[in-house]
């Protein structure tokens, strides 16, 4: 019997992490049923390695930004820049970008301006951007909604694990909720009642591997096939078949990169 199809809609396959198993790796995901994986690029110079990648496994697309915590060691992204990968057959998202001041608050102001790049090149390609919000959830939502008034554009909150209210902004903007290994920890119920908030149309599954995974591999080197023990404890959240929501996330990511549709 074979697995249902889901998608890793986020993993960076480009870390050290994987070097010399990335066929291994890839195989592994499409034994427990991930048929597709978006590999992220956090910071632009190293994009030729990470569109190798996708370029190398036919299951592998890629996504290109300066990662917030980066922001203020990178060069700053051009608009231009973004839109001239964006022709790429297999570039199909925006970032990561977005705020981090859990770590990096110091970088405040050029992480704003990096976001705000990143946001300009989502609308301009029609991309989704990919969003990776820490300990920032005021600005974020305040930077989303304004940015959205001038032009709408699509979006991913990744790695959800943010509050309620930086959740309710994102959906009311008609964007999506990733749901990475966090949300089948044991303590992340007040996580769980936020995605089971959220309508299921709405909601991705990820892995962001290396980091993240879920039980029962919490602890080690997480990989996109363990995003099917992250799918498998959001058809609990939502009371349904592995096969439905598995089938229902699918379709979101379908919608959401078009570019990687199936």
């Amino acid at each position: 019997m074979t697995n249902p199809k889901i998608v890793d809609s986020h993993c960076h396959l480009d870390f050290p992490d994987f070097d010399d198993e990335r066929p291994a790796i890839i195989q592994r995901a499409l034994d427990a049923g991930v048929d597709r994986m978006v590999t992220i690029c956090t910071r632009l110079r190293q994009e030729p390695q990470v569109r190798a990648i996708a370029e190398a496994f036919d299951p592998v697309y890629y996504a290109a930004g300066t990662h917030p915590m980066s922001a203020a060691d990178e060069p700053l992204a051009t608009v231009d820049e973004l839109i001239t990968l964006a022709k790429h057959p297999k570039f199909v998202g925006i970032g990561e970008s977005g705020l981090d001041y859990h770590y990096t608050a110091e970088s405040a102001d050029i992480q704003k301006k990096s976001l705000r790049i990143h946001i300009a090149a989502a609308r301009e390609t029609g991309l989704p951007l990919i969003i990776h919000a820490r300990a920032a959830d005021d600005d974020m939502a305040q930077i989303l909604t304004d940015e959205y008034k001038n032009g709408a554009y699509t979006c991913v909150m990744h790695c959800f694990s943010s509050t309620a209210e930086l959740a309710r902004t994102a959906l009311d903007l008609g964007f999506y909720l990733s749901m990475s290994g966090i949300a089948a920890f044991p303590k992340s119920q007040d996580l769980r009642d936020i995605f089971a908030a959220a309508p299921l149309d709405r909601i991705l599954v990820e892995t962001d591997s290396p980091y993240l995974a879920p039980p029962p591999h919490r602890g080690r080197r997480n990989e996109p096939a363990y995003a099917a023990h992250t799918a498998r404890a959001g058809a609990a959240l939502f009371d349904l078949p592995y096969a439905d929501f598995a089938a229902q996330t699918t379709a979101n990511f379908d919608r959401l990169f078009w570019k990687a549709a199936a």
